[in-house]
């Protein structure tokens, strides 16, 4: 714990947004360095419990200490603009928590995330990549992501069969592009649908065809032959500037929080 809250860089300017805290062991390392602190917990029992916990280890920073329950994958509020997230991830959404709080809170540059060792290296790998893959393009959108350390399963309760990885977040300008993000979030979605395919394949149905999507990768500057894990994130925007979406292709329920085509 005292290990990830160093590594954070977390300081007494910072407003902490801690995602699942549990039993709370990583929100008193946080509350001994950071401004403010507001946890966001699901379970009821849990986040009840936190004030408590709090209260009577660390007494002199209770107030310091907001508790949300509710589910990250659906908060647009807080009571304090976050510039920091720092948390031990759940395995099965970490990666939707993150693209979620990049795009709806702004307001935080950077990060440390705990999250299992295979997803830690997909969030963080490189074009070219075997691993490289729709969570690397779209974290790649928001943020630089590297892989900075691993945990062991010895140090969690109960303990899982995974290690755990730790992936530094800093946050940075997205693409310059005409197209939108949810336009460019639904090619990476097309490319890697079926990843062994190349590109003028992958993306037919998008631009109604092989021949045309061929087209718009050449006029993208992208060619029609390579595969999705070997382009950037810009490669991607280019491309999509090239589509017009037919309404209805991209589903409502697959646009983040502000999303527009």
């Amino acid at each position: 714990m005292r290990r990830i809250v160093a590594a954070s860089g977390v300081g007494p300017d910072d407003a902490v947004l801690e995602i699942g805290p549990g039993l709370g062991s990583l929100t008193l390392g946080l509350l001994e360095v950071a401004g403010q602190v507001t946890a966001v917990e699901i379970d009821t029992l849990l986040a009840d419990e936190l004030p408590a916990t709090v209260a009577s280890r660390m007494p002199e920073r209770a107030a310091a200490l907001a508790v949300l329950t509710a589910d990250a994958l659906r908060i647009t509020e807080l009571p304090v603009p976050p510039t920091v997230v720092v948390a031990n991830l759940p395995y099965n959404v970490s990666v939707p928590v993150l693209l979620h709080l990049l795009a709806t809170f702004d307001s935080w540059r950077h990060g440390l995330v705990m999250v299992q060792a295979e997803v830690a290296d997909r969030l963080a790998a490189r074009p070219g990549s075997k691993i490289y893959g729709v969570p690397s393009v779209k974290m790649a959108w928001y943020a630089e992501t590297s892989r900075v350390g691993t945990v062991a399963p010895s140090v969690f309760w109960p303990v899982p069969n995974v290690d755990s990885g730790l992936v530094a977040i800093r946050r940075r300008t997205p693409p310059s592009t005409t197209a939108g993000r949810a336009r460019v979030f639904a090619v990476v979605d097309a490319a890697f649908a079926q990843r062994r395919k190349m590109l003028r394949s992958a993306l037919a149905e998008l631009f109604g065809g092989s021949g045309p999507a061929s087209e718009a990768l050449t006029a993208a500057g992208v060619d029609p032959q390579a595969r999705g894990e070997v382009l950037e994130v810009g490669d991607f925007a280019r491309i999509a500037e090239q589509w017009t979406p037919v309404p209805g292709v991209v589903e409502p329920s697959r646009r983040l929080p502000g999303e527009t085509l």
